[in-house]
C-alpha cells in the first residue's frame, strides 16, 4: 500500500521541523513547503492525505491557499487544517472555514491533540485508497465475466479461451 503523505505549509522553517517532530513515528511521508506558491505546485502532481496550512504567511496567504485548493477538482477533497500563531479570533476562525478547512487550531496547541488529528485524516485517506482499489478490481472482473459470459452464447463456444481469460482477470493486482 501507499504512503500517505501530508503537505506541511509554514513560511517558518522551525514551525515546519517543529511539525516534523510531532508527527514523527506516524505513518506518513511529511512534505514541506515555505509558501503558498509552492503548496500549489506540489499539488499539481501529488496526492496527499491532509494539509497543515499556516494562515498569515508573506505572499499568498493561508486563506488564498486553500481557496485555490478548493476550485481544484483534483484538490478539492483534500482536508485542510489551519494552523495559527495568532491568538484565537472567531473571524479568522470563520474565515478559515469558509476557505475549505476541516480544523482550526492556534498556537500553542497539544501536539497530541495535532497527532491525533493527522492520524484520523491518513487512517480516512487509507481506507478511501483502499476502496478505490477493490473498486477498480471489481470493475475488471465484471468486465472478464461479461466477455466470458459474451463467448459462452456463441453457437461455438470458446470455453477453454473463456476460462484462460477469467483467470487471467483472478490474477490481476
Amino acid at each position: 500500500m501507499t504512503t500517505a503523505r501530508v503537505l506541511a505549509v509554514d513560511d517558518r522553517r522551525e514551525n515546519l521541523l517543529a511539525l516534523q517532530a510531532i508527527l514523527e513515528g506516524l505513518p506518513i511521508e511529511i512534505e514541506s513547503v515555505t509558501s503558498g506558491e509552492d503548496a500549489l505546485k506540489r499539488l499539481l502532481t501529488g496526492d496527499y492525505a491532509v494539509i497543515l496550512l499556516d494562515a498569515h504567511m508573506p505572499g499568498m496567504d493561508g486563506f488564498e491557499t486553500a481557496g485555490h485548493v478548493k476550485q481544484r477538482e483534483r484538490t478539492r477533497h483534500i482536508p485542510i487544517l489551519f494552523l495559527t500563531a495568532v491568538d484565537y479570533d472567531p473571524h479568522l476562525a470563520f474565515r478559515g472555514y469558509q476557505a475549505g478547512a476541516v480544523d482550526y487550531i492556534t498556537k500553542p496547541f497539544d501536539p497530541w491533540v495535532l497527532r491525533s488529528k493527522v492520524a484520523v485524516f491518513v487512517d480516512l485517506w487509507s481506507m478511501h485508497t483502499e476502496l478505490s482499489a477493490r473498486a477498480a478490481e471489481v470493475g475488471r472482473l465484471r468486465t472478464a465475466v461479461d466477455q466470458a459470459l459474451g463467448l459462452l452464447g456463441r453457437p461455438d463456444p470458446d470455453v477453454a479461451g473463456a476460462r484462460a481469460r477469467l483467470e487471467r482477470a483472478r490474477t490481476l493486482p
